[in-house]
């Protein structure tokens, strides 16, 4: 309980590199996460240094097509704002890890019912997976953030990254530079109904 406590979600970091050692154990419990059918659909990438940066100019030239093809929708503007922010935490974050659904295709793919519910199975095992590192971040004194915006950059992403496996987001990892407090949550009354 003491990491599901302490975990926070940390947008500002020290420039300090993690120890691959370290990174290892991250990813090693995110593996023992349970997984539909075991299945074990996740994939990670490391990306530090020189190849993180180049990851990360991709990304930004995605997000700046995406600001111009969305620039007529009502609310593209904060959507994007917030991206743009995320991806200057990526940058400061001295390692980044893609994740991705080996067993996933594009979103923008129209795919059959079945195969819709496997990806959405096969999303909450990463999800477990994620979390599972988040965790084992916490535990290690790395702070972390679990990322969702890329996929404002969805294509250029995955192109850079060579693979035709679904892109779920990223994780970014540090140490922190800032001690937020806990967040507000919603008490269990408000979310859990008993029958």
């Amino acid at each position: 309980m003491d990491s599901i406590n302490e975990r926070r979600s940390i947008r500002k970091y020290k420039p300090q590199l993690i120890d691959k050692k370290l990174i290892g154990e991250i990813l090693s419990a995110a593996v023992l996460a349970p997984s539909a059918k075991n299945r074990q659909p996740w994939k990670f990438i490391v990306y530090s240094g020189s190849s993180k940066d180049e990851l990360l100019t991709k990304m930004e030239e995605g997000l700046f097509k995406t600001k111009k093809e969305l620039a007529h929708m009502p609310d593209s503007e904060y959507m994007l704002s917030d991206a743009f922010n995320t991806l200057r935490i990526m940058k400061e974050a001295p390692t980044v890890i893609m994740v991705l659904n080996t067993n996933g295709s594009s979103p923008f793919r129209d795919i059959d019912t079945f195969a819709r519910i496997t990806e959405i199975c096969d999303s909450l095992s990463i999800g477990s997976a994620i979390e599972n590192m988040l965790l084992k971040a916490t535990e290690l004194g790395i702070g972390t953030l679990w990322i969702a915006n890329t996929c404002y950059a969805y294509n250029e992403l995955v192109e850079h990254i060579g693979t035709n496996a679904q892109l779920i987001g990223a994780v970014a990892l540090g140490y922190a530079d800032e001690a937020p407090a806990a967040r507000p949550r919603k008490s269990l009354d408000d979310v859990v109904e008993y029958r």
